[in-house]
């Protein structure tokens, strides 16, 4: 009767431990939809605050996302140690089945033995149950993973071009900004706004005119570098992030993307041009990096008054030099 109890007590322990290790994890994936929705929250306000208080929600953001990865991986290793206790307790079992053909026999140490048997049986089938449920708690952990990562998506995308929004541009201005400041290296912010888009909205309607836009998405991702970030701003606005990029470099992108919507067969036998701003660090240092975005949207209005279908530099603001035109297309 000892040799039995032995291992039946110490099943008994594991599946109690497999029993505290499953609730461990249900409580930590219960805080993911609660930090889902306050991670939205953030990215809606963020443009909305300037300053001190944006460095401050953006140090709370990061904050927040470290939490977040801590708690995904509290969350794989309790799941790792579920595993681990399934695995323990089916060692137990094995080590305990009898190999002799004692059950066979019909008088007292048989019925022991048939006994024995049966109690392993139900051990067994309870470790297969205590498996499949940890199995199921992985695969809904692995689930509520993928809807965090598609709710953040969701939340960063524009639902007619499907580039990022501004939220995520104004992130991703922050970080390089900072990378500015530290390192110096150069950043650079294309600017640009479809000519006379509204006209093309009211003759042939928003349909025909959401069309264009998931083009002219196109042609930016097609003309652009995978580290850049490419955003819808609003209406018919369009912001390029140029990562690692000086002013020359940008001019050079922005008057190739200028070429290529010049010359773009859209529907509805449309031609459509586009007006660029650009503005980059550390050329233009004389404007505050922060107000990088506004530079360049100076820089897009002197193209748009030099007659459209050009790119100008804030330097060309600042200097009152006039526009260039660059190669017609």
């Amino acid at each position: 009767m000892v040799c039995m109890s032995a291992p039946h007590g110490e099943v008994a322990f594991a599946g109690q431990r497999v029993k505290q290790k499953i609730l461990i994890a249900l409580v930590l994936s219960s805080f993911i939809p609660l930090l889902i929705l306050t991670y939205i929250l953030y990215a809606h306000i963020l443009p909305l605050l300037t300053g001190e208080t944006h460095r401050l929600v953006m140090l709370g953001l990061q904050v927040l996302l470290l939490f977040t990865g801590l708690l995904m991986a509290a969350g794989a290793y309790v799941i790792w140690d579920v595993a681990a206790a399934v695995a323990r307790t089916a060692q137990i079992i094995e080590e305990a089945r009898p190999t002799s053909p004692l059950s066979h026999r019909s008088d007292e140490i048989g019925t022991l033995m048939q006994g024995f048997s049966r109690m392993l049986g139900t051990i067994e089938g309870q470790a297969q149950e205590i498996n499949t449920f940890a199995a199921r708690l992985d695969a809904a952990y692995k689930e509520l993973e993928t809807t965090n990562s598609r709710l953040k998506e969701f939340s960063f995308k524009d639902d007619v071009t499907g580039l990022y929004n501004r939220r995520f541009f104004s992130i991703r201005l922050e970080e390089e900004i900072s990378r500015y400041r530290r390192f110096n290296h150069p950043v650079s912010v294309v600017l640009l706004d479809l000519d006379g888009f509204k006209d093309v909205n009211d003759r042939l309607g928003h349909a025909a005119g959401d069309e264009i836009l998931r083009d002219i998405a196109q042609i930016l991702l097609k003309h652009s570098r995978g580290i850049n970030v490419i955003s819808r701003y609003g209406g018919d606005e369009f912001v390029v992030l140029l990562v690692e990029t000086p002013k020359a470099g940008a001019r050079l992108y922005a008057d190739r993307i200028r070429q290529v919507v010049s010359t773009y067969p859209f529907s509805h036998g449309c031609r459509i041009t586009a007006s660029f701003g650009v503005s980059s660090l550390p050329e233009d240092i004389a404007a505050a990096p922060d107000d990088i975005v506004k530079t360049a949207d100076e820089a897009l209005y002197a193209a748009k008054r030099a007659g459209k279908n050009k790119v100008a530099g804030y330097e060309q603001v600042v200097g009152d030099r006039p526009v260039e035109s660059g190669k017609q297309g």
